[in-house]
């Protein structure tokens, strides 16, 4: 059960980094981004391209991929996804507008990936080896995962609480109305909250890499999984996105070692219905009243 209980806190730390690029491009740039997962497996590939055709670490090639990355997902807020929130009428509206948009745009990059890269499955062996934690064995590639996880999620947060940059995004967040009347610049500081999450879900996708099969059209199981972390922590909210996903990790792991492995998106959408059912408003969230 221990070995459960760690190998599901090391999973569920890799998934909070991905959950966490999601969740800064819904809960500040009100876009509902379904190639979140695609973007994940674009940093996946880099890092894959990097290590077998230069032998450059992942880890090093996480100096390009996020750069890159937040590149990238800036001028697809300004260039694409700008001009739809800019003729929305309403939040529903922008959010089916951007469902709509991004899902179009996932097909989109597996189309792009599949040619760059083939259509088949993907892994390298990076940091395979095996490290003792309580007197059980676990791959290195994934502690170390964790461990740069757990250090990127710890500086987005301290840089979201206490610096002015931070405080506008939050500011925004919670009443783009509000924050507009106060001077701040709402759709420069949604593009730069949707490319750091688009910047985020792609170091998520070099970390995971190391020790996960992937492929150019398994992105969507990942967004799904991200969406459910989104909705279980509550939008908007760090805190819960991180509980959230070492919640998801954890039953995952304890599914496929105890039940069945193929059973783990079985139990990761019960999670999900049971949030909506008994806390929609996220793990943390208070009662409407």
């Amino acid at each position: 059960m221990f070995f459960i209980l760690i190998t599901g806190l090391l999973l569920g730390g890799t998934y909070a980094l991905i959950a966490m690029g999601l969740n800064l491009q819904y809960g500040v740039s009100r876009i509902m981004n379904l190639a979140n997962g695609e973007m994940l497996v674009a940093g996946g590939f880099a890092a894959f391209w990097v290590y077998t055709a230069g032998q450059v670490s992942p880890i090093a090639a996480l100096l390009v991929v996020a750069p890159v990355a937040f590149v990238v997902n800036w001028l697809i807020y300004r260039i694409m996804l700008r001009p739809l929130v800019k003729r929305a009428k309403s939040r529903g509206a922008l959010e089916v507008d951007s469902i709509l948009a991004t899902f179009g745009l996932s097909f989109a990059m597996v189309g792009i990936m599949s040619w760059l890269f083939g259509g088949g499955y993907f892994n390298y062996s990076y940091l395979a080896q095996r490290v003792d934690i309580f007197g059980s064995s676990y791959g290195q590639n994934r502690v170390v995962a964790f461990a740069i996880a757990s250090l990127i999620a710890a500086g987005l947060w301290l840089w979201l609480s206490y610096t002015r940059a931070g405080l506008r995004m939050r500011a925004v967040a919670v009443s783009p109305e509000s924050a507009r009347l106060v001077g701040i610049d709402v759709p420069a500081v949604s593009a730069l909250a949707f490319g750091l999450g688009g910047a985020v879900t792609a170091t998520g996708g070099a970390l995971i890499s190391m020790f996960f099969t992937l492929d150019a059209s398994v992105g969507v199981l990942f967004t799904m999984k991200a969406l459910i972390i989104v909705i279980m922590g509550g939008v908007g909210d760090i805190r819960g996105t991180i509980v959230a996903a070492l919640i998801l990790g954890i039953a995952e792991t304890f599914v496929a070692r105890v039940i069945d492995p193929g059973l783990t998106l079985a139990a990761a959408y019960v999670l999900f219905l049971g949030v909506l059912l008994f806390r929609p408003q996220g793990l943390f969230g208070k009662k409407p009243t």
